[in-house]
């Protein structure tokens, strides 16, 4: 968690911005992040040069020699800004998409992001604003663990206020460690998200996987600027040299057409310690994606974490043949879901989150999509969220759908979220009333006793439809065309009121009518 002082510097470098003429959220931290970069490379140059002076540690240099003058440590003394404004533009910008990392080097910073930088822009036009820029960049503690540089991009994540053209905005970080902890991924899976957008799920993904591998020396306890504990650190430290590397350099893909976005993802993963993230630049829904990434495309991963875009443009004509000869439609939601089930190896499991239209929509798709979910593989829970939760991007209303790739539907598991810890209004304002961890809890529970093969304890747990959580039956789905609704299948408890007879209320009027009048009267006389 980064402290009130550290978030002023980032209010106020926002403000900079704002005041210097680039106004768009995303193009802010996008800028931002192409001089975090450049000023991470220098840190990292910095580090492997100590290295070979004292131990002698070959590196490969970021920097040769026709170059060290547009190091960050060179160009933040220029005191002529219009000077440093050139060299940044002209020189370090172009630089950017020729620099190749060894991927040997261990730093998070040194991960080969050329590619994402190749067409980078300087797109501030004001040499001032370029200075006020370095300087609280200068400030930022760069050089700090992973987990400070992550939180500060967090932060710098949390000012996106917007929804994209074509339906995508950043999910809340606390529902999607939500279904990340539901998905459970282990130090030997692959994550992927098709529509990773800022890589929210992965980063979160990662986290848990450093908390899952952390014992109680491995754990770094942390306080908050008043002394209380917060969250701690997790190290990792009980991965194994061979997990390790597969976390760092084989485990997170994620896949986005935007190029502002995979720049954003790209740098959020490596500022929270992934040292090479699979980032790749491909619309998913397209046929050039089994071209382009073979063994990726079809049975490539254990575990999917997506909150794909629900509307916007599609090239229908681009659309995987594949993809449609499952589901003959448009609606980019379904075709993602379906997309999902072919990337996921047998076994493989999803947490996806998709508009409640998907639950009872009763077109030819719709119906198909839910019937491949509950007869050729294993729909585990449908998770309904309130409609605010995506407030203020959208107010649509939307669920999660859980299911694991193959296997048997025997009983499906529903949740009724009614509340996130946080208002469902525009404000988001922090609130008590919180279902997630109950959410957690009882889903849990509800694994144990599946795992364990305890049926009837499963339906005495949660057979009862009046509750938050409860089952249904394959059959009951099946009778009701697929539909998987929640308010299908919940239960309502209504409490019988008595009313009082309405001539006991007549009754009462005229005596409160009597008594006016009386006191009218009354008045009256004393004038």
């Amino acid at each position: 968690m980064i402290d009130n002082a550290l978030k002023s510097k980032i209010d106020k470098l926002w403000e900079e911005f704002w005041t210097g003429g680039v106004a768009n959220p995303l193009t802010v931290i996008e800028q931002i992040t192409y001089l975090i970069y450049a000023r991470m490379l220098d840190i990292a140059e910095t580090l492997d040069e100590r290295k070979m002076a004292r131990a002698n540690i070959a590196f490969t240099p970021r920097f040769d020699a026709e170059h060290q003058h547009i190091r960050w440590s060179k160009l933040i003394h220029i005191g002529d800004s219009d000077k440093k404004f050139k060299l940044v533009r002209d020189e370090l910008f172009p630089y950017f998409a020729t620099i190749h990392n060894d991927d040997s080097i261990a730093d998070a910073s040194t991960s080969d992001m050329s590619s994402f930088m190749k067409d980078a822009q300087l797109m501030i036009q004001k040499p001032s604003l370029l200075v006020k820029a370095m300087q609280m960049v200068d400030e930022l503690p760069l050089d700090k663990s992973g987990d400070v540089k992550g939180d500060l991009y967090e932060y710098l994540l949390s000012k996106l206020t917007t929804a994209g053209i074509n339906g995508q905005f950043r999910t809340p970080r606390h529902i999607i460690n939500a279904l990340v902890s539901i998905t459970n991924p282990s130090a030997t899976d692959k994550v992927c998200d098709p529509a990773c957008g800022t890589a929210g799920f992965l980063v979160s993904a990662y986290e848990h996987i450093l908390q899952r591998y952390s014992d109680e020396l491995g754990t770094v306890p942390q306080t908050d600027e008043a002394g209380e504990p917060i969250e701690p650190i997790y190290t990792g430290n009980l991965l194994t040299p061979e997990q390790r590397a597969h976390v760092n350099s084989d485990m997170f893909y994620g896949f986005d057409f935007d190029a502002t976005m995979l720049r954003i993802a790209a740098m959020n993963l490596t500022m929270h310690g992934v040292t090479a993230p699979d980032i790749h630049y491909q619309d998913t829904l397209s046929q050039s994606f089994a071209d382009n990434y073979p063994k990726l495309a079809s049975d490539g991963f254990d575990v999917i974490l997506a909150n794909p875009p629900f509307k916007g443009s599609l090239d229908a004509a681009d659309v995987s043949d594949d993809l449609l000869g499952m589901v003959s439609t448009k609606k980019t939601e379904l075709l993602f879901c379906t997309l999902i089930l072919r990337m996921l190896n047998i076994g493989g499991r999803a947490a996806v989150v998709v508009p409640d239209g998907v639950l009872f929509g009763s077109s030819k798709a719709h119906v198909q999509l839910r019937k491949a979910l509950v007869e050729d593989n294993q729909l585990e829970a449908i998770i309904s969220l309130p409609s605010g939760v995506f407030k203020p991007y959208a107010g649509v209303s939307t669920a999660v759908l859980v299911f694991t790739k193959g296997g048997a539907t025997e009983n499906v598991w529903f949740y009724d979220v009614t509340a996130d810890g946080y208002s469902l209004d525009d404000k988001r304002s922090p609130i008590k009333d919180n279902d997630l961890p109950d959410l957690l809890s009882q889903w849990q529970t509800y694994k144990d006793l599946v795992e364990a093969n305890k049926g009837e304890q499963v339906k005495q747990g949660f057979g009862d439809r009046t509750q938050q959580a409860f089952i249904v039956s394959k059959e009951n789905l099946i009778t009701n065309k697929y539909d998987l609704s929640i308010n299908r299948y919940k239960e309502v408890v209504y409490e019988e009121e008595n009313y009082r007879a309405p001539t006991e209320i007549l009754n009462e009027l005229l005596t409160l009518e009597s008594e006016i009048s009386a006191e009218l009267t009354a008045l009256k006389g004393l004038l």
